[in-house]
């Protein structure tokens, strides 16, 4: 019995374990089963067998995992190209950069000929901060006798030199020592860092002066990470926090108010994607982001954004950078720029537009105080200091630009590039090109035709035109050009462009015609000053005559030139020979094809530009060598290699004694002539000059020549009608007005050999007889010593024949 009922209760426990086998092989028959009769099924029910297809969940999540698989494969396509195209950039020049147009560099030596004024001037011109005691680049202090400075840093062209601190000392117009204060005892030279003039290109939508990362203010980095992207350094080129950030900011304000976008994102937006806002770009910001935090260190990615962040427009240009907003809104390099400005062009960032200085100041104070508020809250600055910056002006410039462009004189130094540079100099790669502008002489002589003009136009009428051109007298630098009165206008350049009749300019190559012939010509050869009539080939009969319609009989051959009169000159010329003439214009560096063979021409009926005049007196009034004008000294590359150097070349072009004593008699046109309108003024300077009137007043010329520059001025109308000016009441005012601000340096020509002076008495007729016992003297070329003789005998017949021509 006890058996039975354990039997029974076993049962129980055994059912389920001999059962599972049966009930799976049951259910796997079943299933088969099923299987085999699901088409016959189907078919007749049309496949909606309930439990014999996958469900929607199924197909939803089938659907799914294929779309994500295709959108990762579009995705890896599309990161691919983006990482293909961000290395394109980064690796190679991430930018297109602009030619660098630079003024010329003053050099400054012990004992050199320039005034403690003249260096005043240079260093207001290239905007260094007059201060009681210098302490940072960029400023100099100035007493009557001494100039201390701290020169800039520049990368000269074999080398960049970093900032110095000197003392200057002056006496006797002249410079006497450079001291130098960081290390003590004088130095042989010192450069002064030259003036920034512009960007040579102008048809560009966009400029800007890359620099590298060491070179931006570490406090304006630190300002604009406070402001824009506090988590820089931490984030990897998005910032989730930022972005959380400004939606709840956002969202409270029920408006956008904030960005959440970091530093390496608006990057990729300005420098690979556009302005649109899509969510396709926002994916394409953020993707660019990532790739170029993973590619590169932040320090680069900071460069390329301080160089590419956009900060307002000037000249229909966008100013990208902050190396070329400083320059623009304060007209100094950023290095110098003090908090208060720094914080401002960080503040710009967010709106350039709407937080313009100019157009909107009030705004833009507001925001720069925002940022320097930042900057005390960060620890940044302290709250004194937060306080003294607050506390001042916007202090932009007057009239903000980048530079004071010169159109006249870029178009001179881009003709100079196609000529002397041609394949060599490629725009866009960032060439810094050094010209020989001075730009203290640039700005006066813009200052003198841009004033003057308008007050000429009062006699002249409405419509006067003017241009100007200064180059050194020895070497031919072309230190100034002014192309017509709206001196920043880039339109016809009248400098270089404008040929018209020279007039009595071209007298002076006659007179050296002349005295190239010691042994027939002397400045006291005695001229006829005679009604002279002359016949043409065609039987027309030309009669010239003097300006004031009178005749003088007997006249010296220097005061011929000296008043420039007609009728001695033509003479004298015709005497010569054109052809000899027309070889001395050539000799002068003028084309002969310019110069038509007729006796008019002795007086100046040919047509040159102010560019051709200044060239023909450069070598004139440089004792006779010729140096042809140039703009162009050196092109470098962004790498510092020299692409081209210029070293001025000088040559002989007319015997040098005849150049001087031409030189001497023109000087006696500005102490007795035409030119003696500047005698009161300048009479220590022993300047020369040549006045020039053509036909009926239609131009008025004047050429100054001072120990500098040889500066060629012409005034007319672009219709060629008359001006009512001569050369006196035209040309000749723009000069004084000129060296009334420029301070002409004194000219004094080195004493040629075999030049003598002897003395004369002036005849009851006009002429000159010698009398070496007279104390009045002329300068003579004696290459054979005739006048060496002493006083022991009256001159010889070679002597009166030399005296009465």
């Amino acid at each position: 019995m006890k058996n039975k009922i354990m039997t029974e209760q076993k049962k129980p426990t055994r059912k389920p374990a001999a059962k599972k086998p049966t009930t799976k092989r049951a259910s796997t028959t079943k299933k088969a089963s099923a299987k085999k009769r699901a088409p016959a099924k189907r078919k007749a029910s049309g496949g909606k067998g309930a439990g014999n297809k996958p469900s929607w969940i199924k197909r939803l999540w089938s659907l799914t995992w294929k779309c994500g698989l295709a959108l990762l494969a579009v995705l890896v396509v599309v990161g691919i190209y983006l990482d293909t195209v961000v290395r394109q950039k980064f690796d190679g020049q991430l930018f297109d950069l602009p030619t660098v147009v630079y003024a010329r560099i003053l050099t400054l030596t012990p004992g050199q000929d320039i005034t403690i004024q003249e260096v005043r001037n240079e260093l207001d011109v290239l905007n260094y901060r007059k201060v009681s005691q210098p302490k940072y680049p960029g400023e100099y202090s100035s007493s009557s006798t001494r100039i201390e400075l701290i020169r800039r840093p520049f990368e000269f062209t074999d080398g960049a030199e970093g900032d110095r601190r000197v003392m200057l000392h002056f006496g006797d117009g002249q410079l006497n020592r450079i001291q130098s204060l960081d290390r003590g005892g004088d130095l042989g030279y010192l450069r002064i860092d030259p003036k920034m003039l512009g960007m040579l290109e102008k048809n560009v939508g966009e400029h800007r002066l890359f620099l590298k990362r060491d070179q931006f203010p570490e406090i304006m980095v630190d300002a604009l990470l406070v402001t824009e992207d506090r988590n820089f350094y931490q984030h990897d080129g998005v910032s989730p926090v930022a972005i959380a950030r400004a939606m709840v900011v956002n969202i409270k304000a029920g408006r956008t108010v904030q960005g959440g976008s970091t530093l390496t994102q608006q990057l990729a937006k300005n420098l690979f994607l556009s302005s649109d806002r899509t969510l396709w770009r926002k994916v394409r910001e953020a993707y660019i982001a990532i790739l170029l935090d993973y590619r590169y260190d932040k320090d680069r990615i900071l460069e390329a954004y301080l160089n590419e962040v956009y900060l307002g427009h000037s000249a229909g240009q966008a100013i990208h950078g902050f190396g070329l907003a400083s320059r623009l809104y304060f007209g100094q390099p950023i290095q110098e720029l003090r908090i208060d400005q720094l914080a401002l062009l960080v503040g710009m960032v967010k709106g350039p537009s709407y937080y313009n200085p100019i157009r909107h100041p009030q705004r833009a104070k507001e925001r720069r105080d925002l940022v320097l508020r930042l900057m005390m809250q960060s620890e940044l600055l302290t709250a004194s200091e937060f306080n003294e910056a607050a506390s001042r002006g916007l202090d932009i410039q007057d009239n903000p630009r980048i530079a004071s462009r010169q159109p006249a004189y870029f178009q001179q130094v881009n003709r100079e590039l196609s000529d002397k540079v041609g394949s060599a100099f490629r725009s866009g790669v960032g060439l810094k090109v050094f010209t020989s502008l001075d730009p203290v002489s640039q700005s006066k002589l813009e200052k003198a035709i841009t004033q003057k003009v308008p007050e000429l136009e009062r006699v002249s009428g409405a419509g006067l035109e003017g241009a100007a051109i200064a180059v050194d007298r020895q070497t031919g630098e072309i230190r100034a050009m002014v192309g017509g009165k709206r001196t920043g206008y880039d339109g016809f350049n009248r400098a270089l462009n404008a040929s018209r009749q020279i007039g009595s300019l071209a007298k002076p190559a006659v007179y050296l015609t002349a005295l190239e012939k010691p042994e027939e010509y002397q400045l006291s050869t005695t001229l006829q000053d005679k009604p002279i009539s002359l016949k043409g080939s065609q039987g027309n009969v030309w009669s010239p005559r003097n300006y004031d319609r009178q005749y003088r009989g007997d006249v010296p051959l220097y005061e011929a030139l000296s008043k420039s009169l007609n009728v001695p000159t033509v003479q004298l010329g015709m005497a010569l020979g054109l052809p000899a003439v027309i070889d001395t214009f050539e000799k002068l560096g003028v084309d002969r094809q310019e110069i038509r063979p007729v006796p008019s021409m002795l007086l100046g009926s040919f047509t040159l530009t102010p560019y051709q005049v200044a060239q023909m007196y450069q070598t004139l009034t440089n004792s006779g060598r010729i140096a042809p004008l140039s703009a162009l000294r050196s092109v470098v590359d962004n790498e510092g290699k020299v692409l081209f150097d210029s070293l001025p070349h000088v040559s002989r072009a007319v015997p040098e004694q005849a150049a001087w004593l031409t030189t001497f008699a023109m000087k006696q046109g500005v102490a007795s002539g035409t030119g003696r309108f500047l005698q009161s003024q300048f009479a220590w300077a022993q300047l020369a000059g040549k006045t020039g009137t053509s036909n009926d007043t239609r131009d008025s010329w004047f050429v100054g020549v001072d120990g500098r520059e040889v500066t060629t001025v012409w005034l007319g109308r672009d219709d060629n009608k008359p001006t009512k000016l001569t050369g006196s009441s035209g040309a000749l005012r723009v000069y004084a007005h000129y060296l009334n601000d420029r301070i002409p340096q004194q000219l004094v020509l080195p004493w040629p050999q075999q030049i003598s002076t002897v003395g004369f008495r002036r005849e009851n007729s006009g002429a000159l007889e010698y009398d070496c016992r007279s104390k009045t003297t002329l300068p003579v070329w004696d290459p054979q010593g005739h006048f060496k003789k002493g006083c022991e005998s009256q001159p010889t017949d070679w002597l009166k024949k030399l005296f009465t021509w």
